[in-house]
């Protein structure tokens, strides 16, 4: 194989730098004459057959890409790992023990108001979608969890989610919550 003239590598000089595919006209305009190019273009795409980029043309506009088969060495799955507030645990956590729930339930149960980012941020992980409206005045929206958000935490479905056993067994419980039931269970032992 010849090495390239320098118009043939000028040409792929420039297609290599474009932002976007050019036509002919555009290459030219670039190389200050028309001379030529669509010979070299024919040349630099039978020199990039079959290599990891390919010289294509689509429609009368030329670039380069990469090889079909090698798309897949390029696509990175990049995880944005974000803490979740204490905010978004719990309010994960009502949903999806309580779906469908509006966000006025969501507050009666969490004791404080709700941040709007709160559940949009959860929409966005794809966890929590909106179910509907609740059928009472006002129509307020509910929310529920997802396919994703069942795929993200291994379970196969909302019943597989932990009990109160499970979630004490594991050392998940608040103390203060554990000396409140503590208490309940011992002032129903009391004899009035």
């Amino acid at each position: 194989m010849t090495p390239p003239d320098d118009r043939t590598r000028a040409i792929e000089a420039i297609l290599f730098a474009a932002t976007e595919p050019l036509t002919v006209s555009e290459i030219a305009a670039h190389l200050g004459e028309r001379e030529g190019i669509a010979e070299a273009l024919v040349r630099l795409q039978t020199d990039y057959a079959g290599r990891g980029l390919n010289l294509v043309r689509r429609g009368e506009h030329w670039h380069f890409e990469t090889a079909g088969d090698l798309a897949h060495l390029l696509r990175r799955d990049r995880e944005d790992s974000r803490r979740l507030s204490r905010a978004g645990i719990e309010t994960l956590a009502i949903i999806a023990y309580h779906e469908p729930v509006t966000r006025a339930e969501i507050e009666a149960i969490r004791g404080v108001q709700v941040a709007k980012g709160t559940i949009d941020v959860l929409m966005e992980a794809g966890w929590v979608r909106p179910a509907g409206r609740r059928e009472v005045p006002g129509r307020p929206l509910t929310y529920a969890t997802t396919p994703g958000f069942l795929d993200h935490f291994g379970l196969a479905s909302r019943r597989d989610l932990p009990g109160i056993d499970d979630l004490r067994a594991a050392g998940l419980l608040d103390p203060v919550d554990l000396a409140l039931e503590q208490t309940a269970v011992e002032k129903d032992g009391e004899d009035y």
